[in-house]
């Protein structure tokens, strides 16, 4: 599993998170354990794998509102994504391949 970008020592939520969903594939490939292990840095703000445009298109989400999409891999190295719709109603973890 990749290691946050930058270490907070004192992290705190940045947004809300809604409801909680996760794909039928994402749950039968994924460890648990990672999973939340990644929606803690995800609501943290640690944006986990994302390229350069999708880590500041969530700053900008974050201050204006609109959807936030992170990467993490768990520790078999299965990528998996998570997103929170734009209105902060839903979080849902998923694979590459369920979208």
């Amino acid at each position: 599993m990749t290691q946050p970008t930058s270490v907070n020592p004192d992290p705190k939520p940045q947004f809300w998170l809604g409801k909680f969903a996760m794909t039928d594939e994402a749950s039968r490939a994924l460890d648990m354990e990672d999973v939340l292990i990644a929606l803690r840095r995800h609501h943290n703000g640690d944006w986990g794998d994302v390229c350069a445009e999708d880590r500041e298109a969530n700053e900008t989400a974050l201050q204006l509102g609109g959807r936030l999409f992170s990467v993490y891999h768990d520790s078999n190295d299965v990528k998996f994504w998570i997103i929170t719709e734009a209105d902060r109603s839903t979080t849902t973890v998923l694979l590459p391949t369920d979208y």
